[in-house]
C-alpha cells in the first residue's frame, strides 16, 4: 500500500515533503538551549537513506557528516518505487564526509546498485564499508564503524 500510494502521489513531491519536514525539525531543534546546532549527523539505513539521501544532499554544510546505505540504484524487486532519478540528482550535491554501508548479501538490493550509489556520491570524503549477511544485518563491528564515523566528525 504504501509503495502504491508513493507512486500515486509522486515520488518527488513525496521525497519533497520529507525533506522539509527534516529542514523544519533541525531548524527548530536548532534553537534548544541542548543542541549544539553546529555538531549535527545524519544516520540513516535502507529508507533512511532512500529518504535521508536528499535530505544530507538539501542540509548540506548544516551537516557535519552522514552514515548511510543499504539501499542502491537497482533493486532486486521491481515492485518498490524507484529513486534512481532522485539518486541521480541528489547524490552528486552531497558534500560533507560520508561513511556508505553495503550489506554483502543483501536481498533488496544487489552489491553492484550499492556500489554505483557509493559511486556518485560527490562528497570529497567518502568512505565504504561492507559486512556480510542480509539486509536487516547489523553486526556489532558495523555498529561500532557507524558510531566512529560520527564521533570523530562531531568532535572537530
Amino acid at each position: 500500500p504504501f509503495q502504491e500510494r508513493m507512486a500515486a502521489a509522486g515520488v518527488d513531491k513525496v521525497v519533497d515533503n520529507m525533506v522539509e519536514d527534516w529542514r523544519a525539525t533541525l531548524d527548530a531543534l536548532s534553537q534548544l538551549d541542548s543542541i549544539n546546532a553546529n555538531r549535527v549527523a545524519y544516520i540513516g539505513f535502507s529508507m533512511g537513506t532512500r529518504f535521508g539521501l536528499p535530505y544530507v544532499a538539501a542540509a548540506g554544510d548544516r551537516l557535519r557528516c552522514a552514515v548511510l546505505g543499504k539501499n542502491g540504484m537497482r533493486l532486486a524487486s521491481p515492485g518498490m518505487a524507484t529513486m534512481t532519478q532522485r539518486f541521480n540528482r541528489d547524490a552528486p550535491a552531497i558534500t560533507v564526509p560520508v561513511l556508505f554501508h553495503v550489506q554483502w548479501d543483501d536481498e533488496l538490493f544487489p552489491r553492484d546498485g550499492q556500489f554505483a550509489l557509493f559511486d556518485m556520491l560527490g562528497a570529497r570524503e567518502k568512505q565504504l564499508i561492507a559486512f556480510p549477511g542480509p539486509h536487516s544485518a547489523a553486526a556489532p563491528a558495523a555498529v561500532q564503524a557507524w558510531c566512529d564515523f560520527v564521533t570523530r566528525h562531531l568532535a572537530g
